[in-house]
């Protein structure tokens, strides 16, 4: 704002009777940044600054959120100071254990592709530091719908659009609220576009989940024997891709089972494993038999065993794969999975017309329809053109040599096979089947030699 501190006080009173406010007059004459806010929330004053409020929000019936108000500045000199600010904020209140919101007014894009007169420019060193700011802040865009641009010159001779407010959290937020999201209002009024945060926004049901081969199933005991028993009990040996995806299908009941006899609710088992432990090592200390120094051993082989699982799962669901395997870096792996799901989790649609459909059963009957002009459409568009060969080929002056032709449609041989399959990165998407490389790597003994052949039969009935 830029409201004068005498001016302030008779304007709140008037339009929001009944609320608390405090603003940062102190450290700025024209008041920039002015928090309200109305009972039953509590908001206690932290710190202020020129470009930003440090405020602890205290939720009914809910965890305190720390909340950063920010106005930055015009000026890249002084936005600079934000920056350095902001770090120094998450260090001095410990931020990477609490809850964290930042929200306002940047006045910095965040990429090129945020400015609507991006011409596929590279990012700008101004756009850099704000970068490594949020990185070592550990802050990131909250999920949100509207707009892509929030602020515009409202100029009709030389429109220009950028993406200057935020709603920026930690992740300690998603794990907190993983339902949080924000949404860009309208402008009316005024050049930048107001947000709304919504901490409790109900996700509709996804209904029963697809299946998805957990690689760690691989690293237990008894993976093999159950492979060659199931393998052996679900048929005749297969030559095609059909019967080889119809062993696989009946298998995956076996899986299944493993799985839940032994690794579900893994968080759970890892801190029972780990509690147990505690006590046998507290026992073998009182009592230093042998029996109780092998208990403690096996104990303690049993929980570093679940935590590599734990960390398996997580890393699988999480999707990095520039870590080194072996790495425990599970409350990492485990935090950027509660960032992708917030990212990946279909909240709303936005139809054709600008308008916003929330209602789960709206949502499903809007999909449906989408998808069924595509797919289904109730007047079929023209058949296609057809053309020749000839003119595909007249399209480039590169032309496969007798040799290079002849290598493109050789079957692919068994050593071939396996070597692809062997370099598929293990913690990539499955298939349609829900099997990942990582289930064919480790089953390959039992497996490889049937699939082998099913995909060379397919090669060569082509």
């Amino acid at each position: 704002s830029h409201i004068k501190e005498p001016l302030l006080k008779p304007l709140l009173t008037k339009i929001c009777p009944g609320w608390s406010y405090f603003s940062n007059h102190l450290s700025d004459p024209d008041g920039r940044i002015i928090l309200i806010w109305k009972d039953p929330i509590k908001v206690s004053i932290l710190s202020q600054s020129r470009q930003c409020i440090n405020c602890v929000l205290t939720v009914p019936n809910g965890p305190s959120i720390f909340y950063s108000a920010v106005y930055a500045s015009n000026l890249a000199e002084e936005r600079a100071d934000l920056w350095v600010e902001l770090l120094h904020t998450a260090i001095n209140y410990n931020l990477d254990a609490s809850t964290w919101v930042v929200g306002g007014d940047f006045n910095q894009t965040l990429y090129p592709s945020e400015h609507s007169t991006n011409n596929g420019t590279v990012p700008d060193n101004l756009m850099y530091q704000f970068q490594d700011c949020l990185l070592q802040a550990g802050l990131f865009d909250l999920r949100y719908l509207g707009p892509s641009f929030t602020w515009f010159n409202k100029c009709p001779s030389f429109p220009i659009a950028k993406k200057l407010d935020r709603l920026l959290v930690n992740s300690s937020m998603i794990s907190t609220f993983p339902n949080a999201i924000a949404t860009f209002l309208p402008t009316q009024i005024s050049d930048h576009a107001p947000c709304v945060l919504d901490l409790s926004y109900s996700l509709p049901s996804a209904g029963t989940k697809p299946y998805k081969f957990q690689n760690y199933l691989t690293r237990h005991p008894q993976f093999l024997q159950l492979m060659q028993s199931s393998w052996f009990q679900s048929g005749i040996e297969s030559h095609t891709l059909t019967q080889l995806c119809w062993k696989l299908k009946l298998i995956k009941r076996e899986l299944k089972h493993l799985n839940r006899e032994n690794f579900s609710n893994i968080q759970e088992r890892v801190s029972e494993a780990n509690h147990l432990l505690q006590c046998m090592q507290v026992q073998a200390l009182q009592s230093p038999t042998q029996e109780n120094f092998e208990a403690e051993r096996e104990l303690h082989f049993r929980w570093s065993f679940l935590r590599t699982i734990e960390e398996s799962y997580f890393r699988q669901k999480s999707r990095i794969n520039w870590l080194k395997e072996g790495d425990l870096n599970t409350a990492y792996f485990h935090r950027m999975c509660q960032v992708r799901a917030s990212f990946n989790a279909i909240r709303a649609f936005i139809t054709l017309s600008g308008c916003l459909i929330t209602d789960p059963m709206e949502m499903s009957i809007h999909a449906v329809s989408h998808f069924g002009s595509m797919l289904a459409p109730a007047v079929l568009s023209p058949s296609f053109v057809y053309s020749a060969p000839s003119w595909f080929a007249e399209l480039t002056g590169f032309q496969l040599s007798e040799f290079e032709s002849q290598q493109m449609v050789l079957t692919p041989s068994w050593e071939e096979i396996k070597a692809l399959f062997l370099k598929l990165n293990p913690n990539k998407a499955p298939g349609p089947d829900g099997l990942t490389s990582g289930f064919f790597k480790g089953a390959w003994s039992v497996i490889g030699d049937e699939t082998t052949n099913s995909i060379q039969q397919f090669f060569s009935s082509c």
